[in-house]
């Protein structure tokens, strides 16, 4: 019988520690189910993880698999699981601490996996999971988004800020966003308006928006109050504890950790499902080549413009 493999690592530190290395699935447990991976998708986390960022939660228990975002095919069920069934053709995301989606088996909890739309790719399903149930619950869970009011989205180019944009105009919000210069007309074709880089001056966009939604942890707490409404909201998706403690005393800001919620993946599928949510796709490596081509995305930072996508054939 041929082994299962995945990518995990021995020790936290950065992409040299990264194998690709034969391992035994575990039968799912109560609320759990085994999926063969079709696709997954890399997110920044998955090597912020895997340097040791969140070793509180995570611990220090090796090996530890990685990735996060995945979609393919339920091969087992654990007790309780009724919702989903063997065959059924899914996507989702592996929980925080036990990761594991870039492999070709991975088990996940059955509220973090939902049925995927007949007519979305593999591809394109792995790549919504976390981005896209982000943005959803920072817009609507947090910000309270309304149709007609104004959103200003940090890093608007990024896989969060493009769900969020997305999200926001179908609802019928206007957006306001900051990219690279040289990514302003792929921003204007999203139907953002006005765009700024990210060092901008916010004298000229003070106290409009109704939601500030910081997408990259990196807008200065000082420019982010400068744009937003009296009533308005902040929202931040990159915690820190200093980021947590301004959040227990501030009214207006908040520091979100993403809530595996079943209606909202839901949403999310049928978003893409139907055109309303696009997230595009820059590379698509086998798994036997992915360690090589998280490591050049990693190190290297190429410019936004899609999500990486693993294989398994």
């Amino acid at each position: 019988m041929a082994t299962t493999k995945r990518i995990q690592y021995h020790q936290y530190g950065g992409p040299e520690v990264m194998r690709l290395e034969g391992f035994e699935p575990t039968r799912p447990g109560k609320g759990e189910v085994l999926v063969r991976v079709r696709a997954a998708a890399s997110n920044p986390m998955d090597w912020k993880i895997r340097g040791g960022a969140m070793k509180m939660l995570t611990g220090r228990s090796f090996p530890r698999a990685m990735g996060h975002d995945f979609a393919g095919v339920v091969e087992a069920v654990g007790e309780g699981v009724t919702r989903l069934g063997v065959g059924d053709h899914v996507l989702g995301a592996a929980p925080l601490k036990a990761a594991g989606a870039f492999a070709e088996m991975v088990v996940a909890e059955a509220k973090s996996v939902v049925k995927k739309p007949a007519d979305l790719s593999f591809e394109d399903a792995a790549a919504l999971p976390t981005v896209g149930v982000t943005a959803l619950q920072a817009l609507i869970a947090k910000g309270k988004l309304q149709g007609g009011q104004t959103v200003f989205v940090h890093g608007c180019l990024g896989g969060v800020g493009r769900a969020a944009v997305q999200i926001a105009l179908a609802r019928g919000a206007s957006v306001a966003g900051s990219c690279r210069t040289t990514a302003a007309e792929d921003a204007r074709a999203l139907g953002i308006s006005p765009i700024v880089e990210f060092d901008f001056r916010p004298t000229a966009l003070g106290r409009r928006f109704d939601i500030v939604f910081d997408t990259a942890g990196t807008l200065p707490a000082r420019t982010a109050r400068s744009l937003v409404k009296p009533c308005g909201r902040i929202i931040d998706i990159v915690p820190t504890p200093a980021k947590f403690a301004r959040s227990a005393l501030s009214g207006s800001y908040t520091v979100m950790i993403t809530q595996p919620v079943t209606t909202d993946l839901e949403e999310v599928a049928r978003a893409a499902a139907d055109g309303t949510v696009r997230l595009p796709i820059a590379r698509t490596v086998p798994l036997t080549e992915a360690v090589a081509a998280l490591t050049e995305l990693e190190r290297n930072r190429p410019p936004q413009g899609g999500k990486l996508i693993i294989t398994t054939g």
